[in-house]
């Protein structure tokens, strides 16, 4: 059984959600975020990608 590595992606939080709406907050949330200089690595899949479309203004993304 072969298993393959899965891609990820490191993602930054470098604005704060303050001022933003209600969907922002969240998608910060579910995103394992919640504070500016905040990071985590997590899958790079299109539900991700698309998560990340919404707060691309307050987050910065390195790719794998």
């Amino acid at each position: 059984m072969v298993i393959m590595s899965e891609k990820t992606i490191k993602v930054t939080q470098v604005r704060s959600v303050i001022g933003g709406t209600k969907k922002q907050k969240a998608t910060i949330k579910a995103l394992g975020l919640g504070r500016p200089n905040h990071k985590v690595e997590i899958k790079d899949n299109a539900c991700t990608r698309g998560q990340i479309r919404l707060v691309q203004h307050l987050v910065k993304v390195e790719d794998q």
